[in-house]
């Protein structure tokens, strides 16, 4: 007869040989001369005192016929979004953050570089990345920084982060994202270690960004500072719907806005030349952003929850047909015939 301290240790052993060790109920009975009978009420008398958690990791809820729709409306290499009808104690952002983690796992590579924005969407991925330091990936911050008080999903912070979960090294842009003119831009833009940073963000194969907006009270740039709630509303009046990577643009993907010229970030035609180019996006006031996103080609993946998505789809109805259709769709579009 055991005493219970003995039983307890019994329970923790055979409950560490079979989920711990892999080994089969019936090797354990071998090893400790117990039927093995005895061993599978072991386990669960285990589970009923607690000394064993099960916990089972269920994939996100997606919309693969949704997904398909982007896909292919907007020429992505992937969409993936997080069907909250389904699951509503699901939380929009993290879920899409997580689904982006795995797109992630999918697309990267040993020794490659991945150059990283910065904001609520990109931090969700990167805490949803599990460790992967064999892979020895480089992490390079493309965009300025943006301000000491959000520095938890900041350039800086972020790619420190994952660098650490990936293995490899990271780079800092030490540069602010906004300078006061175009003249103090070409300044920054003169120092080597801010060419050497953006030269080696270009040649990432990876990039992983946000989507923000111009919509009232809305503004990632508005909560951190950099922009007054009177600049965000000029914004918005000359047509500007949102940002990612730091520079504005409209329903279009149009950039033409004054404020891109004082920005020190990867500019968009080289980010769209980035082979992946992730984007970790949720909020209906994001609809008309994400969609000037998708038309300017800055982005080719989307991770976002069906409520953004139908904001999209409903953007694009308002819209209607684009002004101009970027050159990388076309391309695509030509070569989908």
């Amino acid at each position: 007869m055991y005493s219970n301290g003995q039983r307890d240790d019994l329970l923790s052993r055979v409950a560490s040989l079979y989920y711990e060790y892999d080994y089969s109920q019936q090797e354990i009975a071998d090893m400790l001369r117990i039927s093995r009978s005895n061993i599978s009420r072991l386990l669960k008398e285990a589970k009923l005192k607690g000394l064993v958690e099960i916990r089972v990791k269920k994939r996100i809820p997606t919309l693969p016929s949704l997904e398909i729709q982007f896909q292919e409306r907007f020429g992505l290499k992937r969409a993936m979004i997080a069907d909250l009808t389904v699951a509503p104690h699901l939380s929009p952002l993290p879920s899409a953050g997580q689904l982006a983690a795995w797109y992630l796992e999918e697309i990267l590579r040993e020794s490659s570089v991945l150059a990283i924005s910065w904001g609520t969407g990109v931090a969700s991925a990167v805490q949803a990345m599990p460790s992967y330091p064999e892979l020895r990936v480089d992490v390079v911050q493309m965009i300025g920084s943006v301000a000491a008080h959000v520095s938890n999903i900041d350039g800086p912070e972020l790619a420190r982060q994952l660098a650490r979960k990936l293995g490899g090294q990271y780079y800092y842009l030490h540069a602010p994202l906004f300078v006061d003119s175009p003249d103090a831009r070409t300044m920054f833009l003169s120092q080597q270690t801010v060419t050497d940073t953006l030269d080696r963000a270009r040649k990432a194969s990876v990039a992983l960004v946000g989507v923000g907006t111009t919509a009232p009270g809305a503004s990632s740039f508005l909560r951190a500072g950099h922009l007054s709630a009177e600049q965000v509303k000029d914004l918005l009046d000359q047509g500007a719907v949102g940002e990612s990577s730091g520079q504005h643009f409209d329903i279009d993907g149009g950039t033409d806005f004054d404020i891109n010229r004082r920005v020190i970030a990867l500019d968009l035609n080289d980010v769209q030349r980035i082979p992946h180019v992730v984007a970790v996006a949720c909020g209906q006031a994001k609809g008309a952003s994400i969609l000037g996103a998708l038309r300017g080609g800055y982005i080719n993946a989307l991770a976002t929850d069906v409520y953004t998505a139908e904001a999209v789809l409903e953007a694009e109805a308002q819209a209607g047909v684009p002004a101009h259709k970027p050159q990388k769709l076309l391309k695509l579009n030509r070569i989908s015939k």
